[in-house]
């Protein structure tokens, strides 16, 4: 049930921004066990000054090719499976489209089932709730 944002820079082909959005699916798909049908994804481009990144925040140095994912799910996932997810992400990334890891931000905002609607004005977790979020293995 996670909605994903992701912000590259302008000028990137279809393809590139493409493998991005598929990236980081696999990635939720591997990592924390996202159902592979369950996709919801905005891709968007930015100019320089629509796409603002700090190059060397945290001791991390970051070029002007950054991606930033903005992930909205379910909350209960633990700090570890977080963690896996943010990792995963980032081989995905690299291994597909070829993103540094170090131009790759992940920011996490975590709701409850009542915050949901897929359509029809109804809040279908509230109606049918899944199934509580199991560890990956």
């Amino acid at each position: 049930m996670p909605l994903v944002r992701i912000a590259v820079r302008q000028g990137k082909s279809a393809a590139y921004r493409r493998a991005v959005a598929d990236a980081v699916h696999e990635g939720m798909v591997e990592a924390i066990r996202v159902p592979k049908e369950d996709r919801f994804q905005i891709v968007t481009e930015h100019d320089a000054d629509g796409l603002i990144v700090d190059r060397t925040f945290l001791g991390v140095d970051r070029s002007d090719d950054a991606v930033i994912v903005q992930i909205s799910l379910r909350r209960g996932r633990s700090v570890e499976l977080k963690q896996a997810l943010y990792k995963r992400i980032v081989e995905k990334l690299a291994d597909g489209p070829g993103v540094r890891p170090a131009d790759v931000l992940i920011v996490l905002s975590e709701n409850d089932l009542a915050d949901w609607s897929f359509g029809n004005g109804e809040a279908h977790y509230v109606l049918n709730p899944p199934q509580p979020i199991a560890a990956a293995a």
